[in-house]
Formats: structure tokens, C-alpha cells, sequence
């Protein structure tokens, strides 16, 4: 019965985020418009939807086969620090973008914060959580499950892009030229230069 029960969650937990990358994927060719959603229509419900089949799968997965990957001692706590760190990341870009932007829904460009950094600090910290999140459940089907997830992370931008320059034109440009998708060199000199700043302000 348990047996039964992981190929089931792994079917669908691996079968809800090939169909939302494969939707993404479309939209990057032009071929549809499923992402990026802009507007809470039938895409925003099958796009949500989709994710949380495939977290409760994760969830499932780890609960049911954990520790059974066979992973060394080191994987856990290396795990749980990529998993946690990853996650304050995340809640704080979060925080930074709001609610609605981060669902897909317009409501401005954001260029401050942890958005000075890189274009798309969420998912910067999305990266460590899913990689932190095999190490420290050592669970088998978490492995493939994830490694859509990580694919998914790298992919979106491209799909996001077009649509912020149709949106917000000339501003999104020289955002682009001047601040990295990820992380790049302009992301370690801010850095180095705010913290300067916040130095010289504290004496």
C-alpha cells in the first residue's frame, strides 16, 4: 500500500510541474499565453493549482521515504542551512514585490531592495531551498520532483521578460542593463558599495 502510494504522489507530483513547464515553456515559444498570468483567469487557477499538487507530493514524499535515499551524515545539516537560508531570502523578496506581484498580477515595476540586487531575488532563493530540500529529506522521489522544480527556477525568467518589457517599456530596459536575472558582478558590487555606505553612516 505505502509502495502504491509514493509512484502515485511521484506521477503526480512530477506530472503537475511538466505540465506547468511545459505551459511556460509554450509561452516562451509564443505558442500560447499561459504564463505570465497578469490577471486571476482560468491560467492563474491551473498554474496554482498544478504548483500545489506537485509542494503536497514533495510533502508526502518526504514524509513517507525519509532518510531512505542513503545520503551522507553531512547532507542534513548542509540541507536544512541551503533550505532555511533560502527560505529568508524568499520572504523577504516576498515581502519586497507583494503578494499579488508575486501571483503573477500587475501592480508595477519593483526596483528597491533586495530587487537592486538582482531581477529575480525570489528566485534566487528558491534555488538553495529546492537543492536543500533533497539533502535533508534524503527521500528518493523527492529527487526527480525537484530537479523539474530547479529546471522551473532558470526557465520563468525567460517567460517573465518579454512580458515586463511590453508592460513597462524603456524602464524595465535599463533596469535589465543594469541589474543581473540572477546573480552577477553589478549584484557584488552594490552589495560592497551598500555596505560601505552603512559603514561610513554608522561611525
Amino acid at each position: 500500500m505505502t509502495e502504491t502510494l509514493e509512484w502515485v504522489l511521484l506521477g503526480a507530483g512530477l506530472g503537475a510541474m511538466l505540465a506547468n513547464l511545459a505551459g511556460v515553456v509554450s509561452s516562451i515559444r509564443g505558442w500560447t499565453s499561459y504564463y505570465p498570468l497578469g490577471e486571476k483567469d482560468w491560467r492563474f487557477t491551473v498554474f496554482w493549482g498544478l504548483a500545489h499538487v506537485s509542494n503536497g507530493a514533495l510533502l508526502g514524499l518526504a514524509y513517507i521515504q525519509f532518510g531512505e535515499l542513503g545520503l551522507p551524515w553531512w547532507a542534513f545539516p548542509v540541507g536544512l542551512v541551503l533550505f532555511v537560508g533560502g527560505f529568508a531570502i524568499v520572504i523577504v523578496a516576498t515581502s519586497d514585490l507583494g503578494v499579488s506581484q508575486t501571483q503573477g498580477i500587475t501592480d508595477g515595476l519593483r526596483t528597491d531592495r533586495l530587487y537592486r540586487y538582482s531581477r529575480n531575488p525570489q528566485y534566487v532563493g528558491y534555488i538553495p531551498v529546492t537543492i536543500g530540500y533533497v539533502l535533508f529529506t534524503d527521500a528518493p522521489f523527492v529527487v526527480p520532483i525537484c530537479a523539474v522544480w530547479l529546471v522551473w527556477w532558470f526557465v520563468l525568467p525567460f517567460a517573465e521578460e518579454p512580458w515586463l518589457r511590453d508592460q513597462f517599456g524603456h524602464e524595465y530596459e535599463q533596469y535589465a542593463e543594469q541589474i543581473p536575472r540572477f546573480v552577477g558582478g553589478n549584484t557584488v558590487r552594490r552589495l560592497l558599495t551598500d555596505a560601505g555606505m552603512k559603514g561610513k553612516n554608522n561611525k
